[in-house]
Protein backbone atom coordinates (compact mmCIF):
# COMPACT_ATOMS: atom_id res chain seq x y z
CA UNK A 1 0.00 0.00 0.00
CA UNK A 2 1.19 3.63 -0.95
CA UNK A 3 2.04 6.38 1.88
CA UNK A 4 -1.18 9.05 1.77
CA UNK A 5 0.94 11.78 3.13
CA UNK A 6 0.44 14.79 0.88
CA UNK A 7 3.54 14.29 -1.17
CA UNK A 8 2.53 13.04 -5.01
CA UNK A 9 3.94 9.20 -6.32
CA UNK A 10 6.01 10.89 -7.67
CA UNK A 11 8.26 13.66 -5.53
CA UNK A 12 8.00 10.22 -2.94
CA UNK A 13 9.99 8.17 -5.56
CA UNK A 14 12.44 11.87 -5.97
CA UNK A 15 13.11 11.71 -2.41
CA UNK A 16 13.68 7.93 -2.22
CA UNK A 17 16.25 7.92 -5.22
CA UNK A 18 17.75 11.16 -3.23
CA UNK A 19 18.25 9.14 -0.15
CA UNK A 20 19.41 6.23 -1.49
CA UNK A 21 22.41 8.10 -3.08
CA UNK A 22 22.68 9.89 0.58
CA UNK A 23 22.83 5.59 1.69
CA UNK A 24 25.33 5.17 -0.26
CA UNK A 25 28.00 8.32 0.49
CA UNK A 26 27.08 7.09 4.36
CA UNK A 27 27.54 3.27 3.84
CA UNK A 28 30.69 4.11 2.09
CA UNK A 29 32.05 6.78 4.83
CA UNK A 30 31.16 3.72 7.27
CA UNK A 31 33.41 1.22 5.67
CA UNK A 32 36.13 3.45 5.39
CA UNK A 33 36.01 4.59 9.32
CA UNK A 34 35.88 0.85 10.24
CA UNK A 35 39.17 0.67 7.89
CA UNK A 36 40.40 3.61 10.05
CA UNK A 37 39.65 1.95 12.70
CA UNK A 38 40.81 -1.46 12.02
CA UNK A 39 44.25 0.30 10.93
CA UNK A 40 45.06 3.05 12.89
CA UNK A 41 48.70 3.21 14.52
CA UNK A 42 51.07 5.42 16.21
CA UNK A 43 51.54 7.88 19.31
CA UNK A 44 47.71 7.84 19.71
CA UNK A 45 46.60 4.58 18.62
CA UNK A 46 43.84 4.33 21.12
CA UNK A 47 42.48 7.56 21.45
CA UNK A 48 41.96 7.44 17.55
CA UNK A 49 40.65 3.93 17.68
CA UNK A 50 38.29 4.62 20.14
CA UNK A 51 37.38 8.07 18.25
CA UNK A 52 36.93 5.92 15.09
CA UNK A 53 34.47 3.62 16.56
CA UNK A 54 32.32 5.96 18.42
CA UNK A 55 32.41 7.68 14.59
CA UNK A 56 31.39 4.10 12.60
CA UNK A 57 28.69 3.71 15.42
CA UNK A 58 27.07 7.06 14.85
CA UNK A 59 27.04 6.51 11.22
CA UNK A 60 25.65 2.89 11.83
CA UNK A 61 22.55 4.92 13.25
CA UNK A 62 22.16 7.10 10.52
CA UNK A 63 22.56 4.15 7.87
CA UNK A 64 19.49 2.74 9.81
CA UNK A 65 17.42 5.35 10.09
CA UNK A 66 17.92 6.92 6.15
CA UNK A 67 16.95 3.31 5.70
CA UNK A 68 13.88 2.96 7.37
CA UNK A 69 12.95 6.62 6.12
CA UNK A 70 13.09 5.48 2.48
CA UNK A 71 10.59 2.77 3.33
CA UNK A 72 8.44 5.55 4.97
CA UNK A 73 8.36 6.63 2.06
CA UNK A 74 7.23 3.89 0.61
CA UNK A 75 10.37 2.51 -1.49
CA UNK A 76 12.60 -0.44 -1.17
CA UNK A 77 15.78 0.31 0.74
CA UNK A 78 19.40 -0.82 -1.62
CA UNK A 79 21.71 -2.99 0.06
CA UNK A 80 24.34 -4.09 -2.02
CA UNK A 81 27.96 -2.93 -2.59
CA UNK A 82 27.40 -2.96 -6.21
CA UNK A 83 24.33 -0.35 -5.27
CA UNK A 84 26.49 1.73 -3.26
CA UNK A 85 29.36 2.14 -5.23
CA UNK A 86 27.15 3.42 -8.22
CA UNK A 87 26.00 5.59 -6.34
CA UNK A 88 28.31 7.37 -3.84
CA UNK A 89 30.29 10.23 -3.75
CA UNK A 90 32.59 8.92 -1.54
CA UNK A 91 35.61 6.84 -3.33
CA UNK A 92 36.93 4.33 -1.93
CA UNK A 93 41.12 3.87 -1.51
CA UNK A 94 41.98 0.20 -1.65
CA UNK A 95 45.19 -0.87 -0.94
CA UNK A 96 45.96 2.27 0.93
CA UNK A 97 47.18 2.46 4.05
CA UNK A 98 47.53 5.84 5.36
CA UNK A 99 49.08 7.93 8.10
CA UNK A 100 46.68 8.61 11.00
CA UNK A 101 47.28 12.20 10.14
CA UNK A 102 46.67 11.34 6.25
CA UNK A 103 43.65 9.20 7.49
CA UNK A 104 42.16 12.02 9.59
CA UNK A 105 43.04 14.63 6.45
CA UNK A 106 40.89 11.87 4.29
CA UNK A 107 38.08 11.28 6.51
CA UNK A 108 37.72 14.83 7.15
CA UNK A 109 37.47 15.73 3.47
CA UNK A 110 34.57 12.43 3.12
CA UNK A 111 32.52 14.29 5.46
CA UNK A 112 32.90 17.90 3.89
CA UNK A 113 31.87 16.40 0.67
CA UNK A 114 28.66 14.79 2.31
CA UNK A 115 28.05 18.10 4.33
CA UNK A 116 28.23 20.20 0.68
CA UNK A 117 26.08 17.17 -1.00
CA UNK A 118 23.21 17.46 2.15
CA UNK A 119 22.80 21.27 1.78
CA UNK A 120 22.12 20.82 -2.06
CA UNK A 121 19.86 18.03 -0.57
CA UNK A 122 17.97 19.56 1.99
CA UNK A 123 16.71 22.46 -0.56
CA UNK A 124 15.96 19.60 -3.19
CA UNK A 125 13.56 17.94 -0.97
CA UNK A 126 11.71 20.77 1.01
CA UNK A 127 11.63 22.63 -2.39
CA UNK A 128 11.26 20.68 -5.38
CA UNK A 129 10.06 17.64 -4.14
CA UNK A 130 7.92 19.11 -1.23
CA UNK A 131 8.63 16.79 1.58
CA UNK A 132 10.02 18.83 4.83
CA UNK A 133 10.05 15.95 6.67
CA UNK A 134 12.86 14.60 4.86
CA UNK A 135 14.01 17.81 4.53
CA UNK A 136 14.14 18.12 8.81
CA UNK A 137 15.70 14.56 8.53
CA UNK A 138 18.13 15.29 6.39
CA UNK A 139 19.20 18.74 8.43
CA UNK A 140 19.97 17.09 11.44
CA UNK A 141 22.15 14.62 9.76
CA UNK A 142 24.33 17.55 8.16
CA UNK A 143 24.73 18.65 11.81
CA UNK A 144 25.67 15.43 12.58
CA UNK A 145 28.51 15.81 9.87
CA UNK A 146 29.87 19.07 10.67
CA UNK A 147 30.33 18.12 13.84
CA UNK A 148 32.39 15.27 13.44
CA UNK A 149 34.17 17.23 10.43
CA UNK A 150 34.72 19.92 13.57
CA UNK A 151 36.25 17.32 16.00
CA UNK A 152 38.28 15.78 13.51
CA UNK A 153 39.55 19.29 12.17
CA UNK A 154 40.58 20.11 15.44
CA UNK A 155 43.02 16.93 15.62
CA UNK A 156 44.96 18.64 12.36
CA UNK A 157 44.98 21.99 13.82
Amino acid sequence: MKPDIGITEKHLHKSSALLSTILSDEMMLYIKTRKSHWNVTGESFMELHKLFENQYKQLEESIDEIAERIGKLGDKTIGTMHEYLKLSSVKESPGKYASSKDTLKELLTDHETIIVLLRKNIEESGVKNKDAGTADFLTGLMEQHETTAWILRRYLN
